[in-house]
């Protein structure tokens, strides 16, 4: 270990899949929804229709799993946020509100109040009215902030509905998690899990873009607090081409922004789901070193393990930036 920290560590960025859940066609309508095939007491697939989507394991569910993870790997708090594949945004705004109430308790049973889980839930975006409502009640109820999608079909971040329910967050104080899904396909993108290598960084670029050109910064209050996963994606590198193109091709790029993308650099945060020291070094010389934290991806396989090692071992870092990365910042993100 590089750094010489004591600094607790806090991961912002894991996943539950609860384990049980009812038939979502019976309970919520519809067809085609997700289902869990169990393989084993510890192994089983998501499944999507008849197609296989993502091998899971007990540590989706199991929270003594997790918490065994999180010892072996120095991690003192994670924050415990859907999958995505359950959103449901491309349903009937009642579907997908069905299916948020129906994971959003289950995952509370599985943090079980214990404190080294922080919940967040899921909404039915497509649906502002539906999304405030059903934040406010998981919030009642224990969780703590919420995670959305990156976009609704083609309405990106910008879009009416959303910007209300950002809104609504600032108002409440709940801390938003983004995170990219539902990306293209294609044969190009069907090989080399591309669509996880590529149109995840190119899906949470253009979701930053989209809250900057867009205009949300400017209509909401600095009070939201609002997390991009994957390192905020390629927007960090590609910064300096957004400023340019705003400067250069005003007419066609500024959108609704006052001011250039550089301006609003202070007004998000990125996980550390990078890998890379230098990368690392990167995110936090763009974005600034009270704007980056700790994220895995735990427990799927192309996240980090162990758990913020970039962090820790990353010779271009000193003690008191490693310090703001472990947990510093993801307090102020989640309001602790």
């Amino acid at each position: 270990m590089t750094g010489g920290t004591d600094s607790p560590v806090v991961d912002v960025h894991t996943h539950v899949v609860p384990h049980g859940w009812p038939d979502l066609a019976a309970s919520c309508g519809g067809s085609e929804w997700p289902w869990l095939r169990v393989d084993s007491e510890r192994d089983a697939m998501i499944m999507v229709g008849d197609t296989p989507f993502r091998p899971v394991g007990a540590a989706c569910w199991d929270r003594d799993v997790r918490a065994a993870d999180m010892a072996a790997d120095g991690v003192d708090v994670q924050v415990v946020s859907p999958t995505p594949v359950f959103f449901g945004y491309e349903r009937p705004a009642a579907q997908a509100a069905a299916v948020a109430r129906i994971f959003n308790d289950l995952t509370l049973k599985v943090t079980a109040d214990d404190p080294r889980f922080v919940p967040f839930c899921q909404v039915p975006l497509q649906d502002p009215d539906a999304a405030c409502a059903e934040l406010d009640r998981s919030l009642a109820a224990g969780h703590r902030g919420v995670e959305i999608g990156n976009h609704i079909g083609d309405r990106d971040l910008d879009d009416e509905g959303v910007v209300t329910f950002l809104q609504h967050c600032a108002h409440v104080g709940a801390p938003v998690f983004v995170h990219p899904w539902d990306m293209p396909d294609g044969p190009r993108l069907d090989r080399w899990m591309a669509r996880w290598l590529t149109g995840m960084p190119a899906e949470t670029h253009l979701s930053v873009l989209a809250m900057i050109l867009g205009g949300v910064f400017d209509r909401v209050p600095d009070s939201l607090r609002i997390c991009f996963a994957h390192g905020g994606g390629s927007f960090p590198f590609w910064l300096g081409r957004s400023d340019n193109a705003w400067h250069r091709r005003g007419d066609l790029v500024r959108g609704r922004s006052q001011h250039p993308p550089s301006h609003y650099t202070n007004r998000f945060f990125v996980d550390t789901v990078v890998f890379e020291p230098a990368a690392l070094r990167l995110l936090v010389d763009t974005l600034g070193e009270d704007r980056v934290v700790v994220g895995s991806d735990y427990p799927y396989p192309l996240g980090e393990r162990p758990a913020g090692t970039v962090v820790r071992d990353n010779p271009l870092l000193d003690d008191r930036v490693r310090d703001k990365l472990l947990s510093g910042n993801a307090f102020r993100f989640l309001g602790r």
